[in-house]
């Protein structure tokens, strides 16, 4: 017989342990009913814990008659207690569905340790109930045994990044939750100081500043499962908390933590089961940006942008014309196996296209038939059209997408349109894919803020030959910067960051921080870059999206125990809700 020792709980085996092997073991489990059924004086019921499920058997010839009316009456939900003998299900009656399929529990002993209300929604996999119902009921939703599986796969990949870290000599640090407000990046959560009546801490965005500092205190390899805090709108793969694996190191260039990182990726893939090879290839940020239309791509398919500028240029379809003569360019997607779609099919990606800033959708379908449709064929000559056709391999069955406008315009329509019709056409994905985009711009022109500010984020360190162009080409300064990319999700974000306190100020400026926010909101930071910061780097990893996507779901509410809505609010606490005047008065504030 298997040992089940089990120290410390009221059971001698979970629910998911039995087999062949344990038959004539004298067990206890423990858990919840789940399904239950009378068969003739018999009562059968499905025993669950986070392990699995067990058949019990309740034989009123081996209860006593108190415990077997209390079996007649077990509901979804009752947690039980059940002590009996593991014995061989009967000819016929295996459950091939069960990993404990061939056995059952005889019970020799049964007691409720508590029962349970009707559950809003039952406890399996696989039900159609909303997502808001979940969340109100989540401690139910995570008796699930899909929900437990993601909850375990985080807590598997958390330990494989700690374990793979710490045998590489890095120190796991702490760094404050109330801290200042900046004035770069999303909105912060601010919360009121009551010893410091009408001032504020704001909780992190990110332990940014301090890990640098961390790097000047001479710690040189630091990491931090670290909980951080947007104020943003939010998506399925963004939460107000969040958490983020957080590494810095001292003393290297890009290349070392590029290589680090991969070493640790490996293992934590591997922790979670899954294969991939590495090293991981490096795409630059323009290569990126110029195929995919967008810095994370998803590389598992194809349907690349194509660039036209050079073929239509002056040519007579005016909207492909006019925006290469105002500086533009014209590129396309060739989605094949759309070519056959109605017009009013078609025209719904526009709506894509539109959303994404487009003004227009232009489009050419390829039928399988041989004949080609569309309202801007007759503006080409035939030469013209015979290249474009040429250029995006136009075959019969192919669908054309095109978008003309400013260089940032059409790859954000086109990233866009190619997700989009890569869902439509259910186009395989599969497996996972990594790759490093690289070498992103410094800088990048906010057109709403009517200002430059930082591509990632204004402690990336310039590229040495364009240190002398950020006050007045920033536009054309390059950046030591990498992300991680996994499955067309940005999974990490990292740079070499300034350690030079003058190329700080600079970059601040550049990015409008004005003399008086540089010293308030980095003075701190400033003066130790000025006390000897070491050359340093490092990376921050999304956790609650690694896991999504290595657990397969589409949103990250589903790896997080206790998330938030799209509100930003808790169904179950009732997050955010009202304080009291007294409350409000000690923190020097009222509400309007």
């Amino acid at each position: 017989m298997t040992d089940f020792t089990n120290e410390y709980c009221m059971h001698t085996a979970t629910c998911g342990q039995l087999r062949l092997a344990n038959v004539g073991a004298e067990v206890t489990l423990t858990g919840w009913a789940w399904h239950t059924r009378d068969h003739g004086g018999l009562i059968f019921c499905d025993l669950r814990d986070r392990a699995g499920y067990t058949q019990v058997v309740v034989d009123p010839d081996c209860v006593s008659p108190e415990e077997f009316a209390a079996a007649e009456h077990f509901a979804r939900e009752d947690v039980l207690q059940i002590t009996g003998t593991v014995r061989a299900r009967g000819e016929g009656m295996v459950n091939p569905n069960m990993v404990t399929g061939e056995i059952e529990v005889l019970a020799s002993a049964v007691k409720v340790l508590n029962k349970s209300v009707t559950p809003p929604f039952s406890i399996e996999d696989g039900i159609e109930t909303d997502e808001t119902t979940r969340m109100k009921w989540r401690y139910l939703d995570l008796r699930r045994p899909e929900m437990y599986a993601n909850i375990k796969l985080r807590h598997v990949v958390a330990q494989a990044l700690r374990k793979a870290l710490n045998e590489r000599d890095f120190v796991e640090v702490e760094t404050p939750i109330l801290a200042n407000s900046t004035p770069e990046g999303a909105r912060d959560y601010i919360v009121p100081s009551r010893p410091n009546p009408g001032k504020f801490y704001a909780l992190p965005q990110s332990p940014q500043q301090f890990k640098q500092m961390l790097m000047c205190g001479g710690i040189e390899r630091y990491y931090q499962i670290a909980r951080c805090f947007r104020d943003e709108d939010l998506r399925a793969d963004r939460q107000p908390e969040f958490t983020q694996v957080d590494v810095e190191m001292s003393f290297v260039q890009g290349d070392d933590v590029i290589n680090l990182m991969e070493d640790v990726m490996k293992e934590v893939l591997e922790a979670a089961g899954v294969e991939h090879e590495f090293p991981l290839p490096r795409m630059q940020y323009s290569e990126a940006m110029s195929r995919y239309g967008c810095d994370r791509p998803d590389t598992r398919f194809g349907m690349e942008l194509v660039d036209l500028t050079d073929i239509v240029r002056g040519c007579g379809f005016g909207v492909f014309a006019k925006a290469v003569e105002a500086g533009g360019v014209v590129k396309a997607i060739n989605c094949r196996g759309a070519g056959d779609w109605s017009r009013g099919e078609v025209e719904k990606m526009a709506e894509v296209a539109a959303e994404n800033g487009a003004k227009g959708m232009a489009w050419i379908a390829f039928t399988s038939d041989g004949s080609e449709k569309s309202p801007i064929i007759k503006f080409f000559e035939e030469e013209t059209y015979a290249q474009l056709k040429a250029a995006t391999d136009a075959q019969p069955g192919d669908l054309l997408l095109f978008a003309a406008d400013k260089p940032a315009t059409v790859a954000a329509v086109l990233s866009a349109l190619r997700l989009a019709m890569a869902e439509k056409l259910n186009v395989p994905r599969p497996g996972h894919n990594l790759l490093w985009v690289v070498n992103f711009p410094m800088f990048k022109y906010d057109e709403d803020e009517g200002k430059y500010a930082a591509e990632h984020h204004p402690f990336t360190h310039v590229l040495d030959e364009d240190l002398d162009k950020i006050e007045d080409a920033p536009l054309e300064c390059g950046s030591y910067s990498y992300d991680i990319v996994m499955d067309g999700f940005e999974l990490g974000g990292g740079s070499i960051r300034i350690h030079n306190a003058e190329e700080q100020k600079r970059v601040l400026r550049r990015c409008g921080v004005s003399e008086e926010d540089i010293d308030a909101k980095f003075g701190h930071l400033i003066r130790a870059l000025e006390l000897g910061a070491p050359p340093h780097g490092g990376i921050a990893l999304g956790l609650d999206r690694l896991v999504m996507l290595l657990a397969g779901k589409q949103s990250i509410r589903d790896v997080i125990a206790f998330p938030k809505t799209s509100s930003a609010s808790d169904p179950m606490t009732g997050a955010p809700n009202a304080v009291t005047a007294r409350q409000l008065k000690e923190v020097s504030l009222r509400t309007l």
